[in-house]
């Protein structure tokens, strides 16, 4: 977090106001002190866009990753996950593995099959009888 003491509060407040007399069209404002970014959003006409910067910012960015739970690790205090889809594919994938481990996947509703006629005559393959045009 930054801006937290007196002198760094001060200068990322002037620095917002002269990035706007510049002629910015936004500021993001990340980790800073939701008092800090709320002032701001208040003093400047241009929109204000938190990450980690509170509530009262024009608008927030999360990460994707982070907000569906797909980031590995700590995460700032900031975040909030909405759902767990490290957990789900990590599920999916061992599922997976462990069926085609057992013989279980593919199975036969999930594979393709020929016309029962035309696997009668490939049975004769496995007999090692030749196929000839005529036995189609």
């Amino acid at each position: 977090m930054q801006g937290s003491e007196w002198e760094d509060a001060r200068r990322i407040f002037t620095e917002a106001k002269s990035l706007e007399a510049a002629g910015v069209f936004s500021l993001v404002l990340e980790c800073v002190p939701e008092e800090l970014a709320r002032l701001i959003t208040d003093e400047v006409k241009v929109p204000t866009i938190g990450i980690g910067a509170g509530r009262f910012c024009d608008g927030q960015i999360l990460v994707f990753h982070d907000l569906v739970g797909l980031t590995d690790g700590a995460l700032p205090k900031f975040v909030k996950t909405y759902a767990d889809l490290a957990g789900i594919i990590r599920q999916a994938l061992e599922g997976y593995a462990r069926e085609v481990g057992e013989g279980k996947y593919p199975d036969p509703e999930h594979s393709y099959h020929l016309k029962p006629s035309l696997a009668r005559n490939l049975n004769k393959l496995r007999k090692n009888k030749k196929l000839s045009p005529s036995s189609r």
